[in-house]
C-alpha cells in the first residue's frame, strides 16, 4: 500500500521512507523549474533579498517549509469563473536543477522534490542532510497527473512565463515513487552504475 504524505510533512515521516516506496502526496505544494530555481538562488540564498522581492520570499519561505517543490511546466486555462485550472501537469527533467536543489531544500525546509529522471550527488547529499526525498512522477501522464490537482491557489512570478512561474496548487493523492531517499540511496545511481558495468562487459567481448 502506498504511504500517504500530507503537507506539512514531518521530517521523521520522510526519514522513514526508502527507495522504491510508493507514496501519495496531498496538500499545498509549489511548482518550480529552471527560472524559479535560479531566481531563488540569486535573490534569496546567495545574498540579501531585494526589497522588491520580499513579499514573494515570505510567501515561499512559509509555503515551502515542510512542503514539496514540483518540477513541472503546466498547461493552464481559465475557467468561466476566471480561475486557473491545470490542463496538463507532467513532470519535467530534474537534472537541470542540480546546481540549485540542495541549497533550496536547506534554505526553505523543503521535504520532497517531485520530477522525472532523478538528480545527482549534490542533491542526494542535501536530502540526507536535511531530511528530504526525491519523488519520481510518471512521465508521459501529464493529463492524468493534472487530475490530482484539486485547485490552483495562486501564481507568483508569472512574468517568467506560464511554464516557469511558481504555481501554488492543492493536490490530493498525487502518485509518486521514492527514487532518492534521506539515507543516501538512489535508484538512479544504481541504474547508471549497472548500465556502465553492462556497457564495459559488452565492450570487453
Amino acid at each position: 500500500m502506498p504511504t500517504k504524505l500530507t503537507v506539512p510533512i514531518a521530517e521523521e515521516n520522510v526519514r522513514d521512507l526508502k527507495v522504491g516506496d510508493q507514496v501519495l502526496v496531498s496538500g499545498v505544494i509549489f511548482t518550480g523549474r529552471d527560472a524559479a530555481h535560479k531566481y531563488m538562488m540569486e535573490n534569496f540564498i546567495k545574498g540579501d533579498c531585494p526589497d522588491a522581492e520580499k513579499e514573494v520570499y515570505e510567501i515561499l519561505k512559509k509555503g515551502l517549509a515542510g512542503s514539496v517543490i514540483y518540477h513541472c511546466g503546466p498547461v493552464v486555462k481559465k475557467n468561466e469563473a476566471g480561475k486557473y485550472e491545470f490542463v496538463a501537469a507532467g513532470p519535467t527533467t530534474s537534472i537541470r536543477e542540480e546546481p540549485y536543489q540542495a541549497d533550496v531544500i536547506g534554505h526553505f525546509g523543503v521535504r520532497a522534490v517531485i520530477g522525472k529522471g532523478g538528480m545527482r550527488e549534490r542533491t542526494l547529499a542535501g536530502c540526507k542532510e536535511h531530511g528530504a526525498v526525491y519523488l519520481h512522477a510518471i512521465g508521459g501522464a501529464a493529463t492524468l497527473i493534472a487530475q490530482s490537482v484539486e485547485e490552483v491557489l495562486n501564481v507568483y512570478k508569472l512574468d517568467f512565463g506560464v511554464p516557469e512561474a511558481f504555481w501554488q496548487i492543492r493536490v490530493k493523492d498525487f502518485p509518486c515513487v521514492v527514487t532518492m531517499d534521506a539515507h543516501g540511496q538512489s535508484l538512479h545511481e544504481k541504474v547508471r552504475a549497472d548500465s556502465q558495468a553492462k556497457l564495459e562487459e559488452i565492450l570487453a567481448k
